[in-house]
């Protein structure tokens, strides 16, 4: 279940006097998008690398005042009404800064990327990391699934019980709600919206527009350690299958199935392939099934039942008024943006996901004090995102990612091979003179362009 974004904080910046538009980009924070290359399949081409970023969230960033850097919102997202008693005063007055990404959790290397839930653990108020996929032209990609596939590998080993590694299709504008008063748009996050129909402040850089904000969701991995499900939740307007109907193999009564050392082992990087499939195998088609395969050491996993893991129409009478597969289908041919997400759940301790009947879990465990005690560097590294037609991702298998639990392969030599940096050390940035390579099974992830760390 994609989660309400909390406006917990705003990250600290260095007060100095600027010029700028108003509610356009401010000029204290740079805003940089880590580089996360993607690959466009086919059957006939094979995969292309496309030139991909992420950006984190509109939500968490600081808005504040033009001429005296004062905030225009609390940390909590609570809107000024001193400085911001509409749109147009607000527009006049206020900009938005970019992010310190390392600071807030998000690092990439390569074409893999790694959120962490507890950016600067122990540090408790500084929220989970929210970002979106972004193209070379400033807009989200536009992704439409139907009569496709997309595939990811994921490394889930260091989320435990309570946690949620998330990734997801969402029907947001692709612009990021880019106009005259938000310049920034899908540059800086804009433009969020969810099945949960969230409220927040600021909605596509409009102040006054509240909520709810609905649109249509498909949920490709919701996971940890010890629990997985796949679901979509169409919407039509602000109806919404805010509960959606999930495959979780555990909830199917397969407790064997995924989970440290099972028949999908969590201790490992795992390949996830998810499926739209049409009633004439076609694009143009009503969506019918969503199917979904695992693989490790490049061996397609069972499906948990014997009819396979899969979503048909039909199946979600929770979505039936809201029309089901069909409605998301029809999202699906408009357009989709790929969202990555960490976060845990202060309400229900995440036990929808892992405890009861849909998990090993206990319903304890999953409490976020206890999580941020015990598993204060709790994170999940998402990498090699292909998508395209059906049965082409997997049959043109590109660029190996390297990840921190990667297989390396040494061999003889008899020459000294480079030096190498220690785990946390330095290993990148502009300038930086020593190592670039991590030993061990450690990978370099750049932090910012000045910033690379083994981790």
């Amino acid at each position: 279940m994609a989660f309400k974004y909390a406006h917990k904080f705003s990250l600290a910046i260095l007060l100095l006097p600027h010029l700028s538009i108003a509610q356009g980009p401010g000029t204290l924070i740079p805003e940089y998008h880590p580089k996360l290359p993607t690959y466009k399949c086919s059957k006939a081409a094979g995969c292309q690398k496309q030139d991909t970023s992420v950006v984190l969230d509109w939500n968490l960033r600081s808005i504040h005042t033009i001429t005296t850097n004062e905030p225009c919102k609390s940390p909590a997202g609570v809107v000024d009404r001193t400085i911001c008693p509409n749109q147009l005063t607000c527009f006049k007055q206020c900009v938005v800064e970019g992010l310190d990404y390392y600071f807030a959790g998000v690092s990439t290397s390569g074409d893999a990327l790694m959120l962490s839930q507890f950016p600067q653990a122990p540090e408790p108020d500084i929220p989970p990391p929210r970002v979106y996929l972004l193209g070379a032209d400033g807009n989200y990609v536009t992704f439409k699934p139907k009569a496709q596939e997309i595939a990811f590998d994921v490394d889930v080993s260091l989320l435990p019980c309570g946690e949620n590694g998330a990734l997801y299709f969402v029907e947001m504008a692709a612009n990021g709600g880019k106009s005259t008063y938000t310049p920034g748009g899908a540059n800086y996050g804009g433009g969020y919206c969810d099945s949960q129909c969230p409220y927040q402040a600021w909605k596509n850089g409009n102040l006054d527009a509240g909520g709810p904000y609905c649109c249509n969701e498909m949920d490709l991995l919701e996971a940890n350690s010890q629990a997985v499900a796949f679901t979509p939740r169409p919407c039509a307007g602000n109806a919404c299958d805010n509960i959606g109907c999930s495959f979780n193999p555990y909830a199917a009564g397969h407790h064997n199935y995924w989970g440290p050392g099972k028949t999908v082992d969590t201790t490992r990087p795992i390949t996830v392939v998810t499926q739209f499939l049409t009633d004439d195998g076609t694009p143009n088609g009503e969506l019918t099934t969503i199917r979904r395969k695992y693989v490790q050491n490049g061996q397609v996993i069972a499906s948990a039942t014997v009819g396979g893991d899969i979503i048909e129409a039909g199946q979600c009478p929770s979505g039936e008024e809201v029309g089901g597969l069909v409605t998301l289908g029809k999202a699906f041919q408009r357009g989709m943006a790929l969202v990555f997400s960490i976060t845990n759940d202060p309400a229900d301790n995440m036990n929808w996901l892992d405890s009861g009947d849909n998990g090993p879990c206990d319903p304890s465990e999953g409490s976020p004090d206890y999580i941020q005690a015990n598993y204060p560097y709790a994170k999940v590294i998402f990498s090699k995102i292909r998508y395209g037609e059906i049965d082409s991702t997997l049959n043109n298998n590109i660029i190996t990612s390297t990840t921190r639990t990667s297989t390396i392969t040494t061999t003889k030599s008899t020459t000294p091979g480079p030096p190498t940096q220690t785990h946390w050390g330095q290993c990148g940035g502009i300038g930086f003179p020593g190592p670039t390579i991590c030993e061990g099974t450690y990978t370099c992830f750049t932090h910012n362009p000045y910033y690379g760390q083994c981790l």
